[in-house]
């Protein structure tokens, strides 16, 4: 199992190191505030109002960094520093959220994947650990690799689910920088802080798929006969 830790602590390192980057961008891009003096709450609801979209409400939500679109309820849930603040990194986190919500306005495809996705990935994340450990017991003991095939399964969908995720999340931001610098919502300065803050945060999601495959593939090695150890 050492080079299962070992996988696991340089993803953890990885991920530490990429989630400090974005915390220290998004504080400091909280300093460049914006010219036209909107807020997140404000920021939000124009691009919602342009992109025709009148059902998805704006919301404050406790926390930081919870800022996230639900499509069950269509609400656009925003931290309560981004809700109220008016700065560049604000806007840049509610014009991103509200990017899912045009997202599943016109039916953008991989959003729609990543919805189906979401039950069996609920069920299998929460007991692939305890597959993959039994299985590698009983392949050890037995030498059966069925529950161990089972575990990578699971895994694997983890896995998929993470890298589904990466097009849904750029396409968000994509979307969001398009309509903030078409529709001048920002200025060309301010837009710098913009496209480095949603650069960081879509890079946090890279990291966590990067560190998905890298498991997954230990498993697999595992299952096909490569060290244990």
């Amino acid at each position: 199992m050492t080079g299962y830790y070992l996988i696991i602590g340089i993803s953890m390192l990885v991920s530490w190191l990429v989630s400090s980057r974005l915390k220290s961008k998004f504080e400091y891009y909280s300093n460049v505030h914006l010219r036209n003096g909107m807020s997140g709450k404000e920021v939000a609801e124009k691009m919602l109002r342009d992109n025709n979209i009148h059902d998805v409400q704006v919301i404050s939500v406790p926390g930081q960094l919870t800022d996230h679109y639900n499509p069950a309820d269509k609400t656009v849930n925003l931290s309560e520093a981004v809700y109220m603040q008016r700065n560049a990194a604000a806007a840049a986190v509610a014009a991103h959220e509200c990017g899912h919500a045009v997202q599943h306005a016109v039916g953008y495809s991989m959003l729609q994947l990543r919805s189906k996705l979401v039950p069996v990935v609920s069920i299998s994340s929460n007991l692939m650990q305890f597959v993959l450990m039994g299985g590698i017991i009983v392949m050890a003991m037995s030498g059966s690799k069925l529950v161990l095939v089972i575990g990578v399964i699971m895994f694997a969908l983890t896995t998929l689910f993470a890298f589904v995720t990466l097009p849904v999340e750029y396409d968000a931001s994509n979307r969001a920088m398009k309509w903030l610098k078409d529709t001048g919502t920002v200025t060309s300065e301010e837009f710098v802080g913009v496209k480095d803050s949603l650069t960081w945060a879509a890079r946090t999601y890279l990291v966590a798929a990067l560190g998905s495959l890298a498991q997954l593939i230990y498993f697999a090695s595992l299952l096909m006969g490569g060290r244990r150890d």
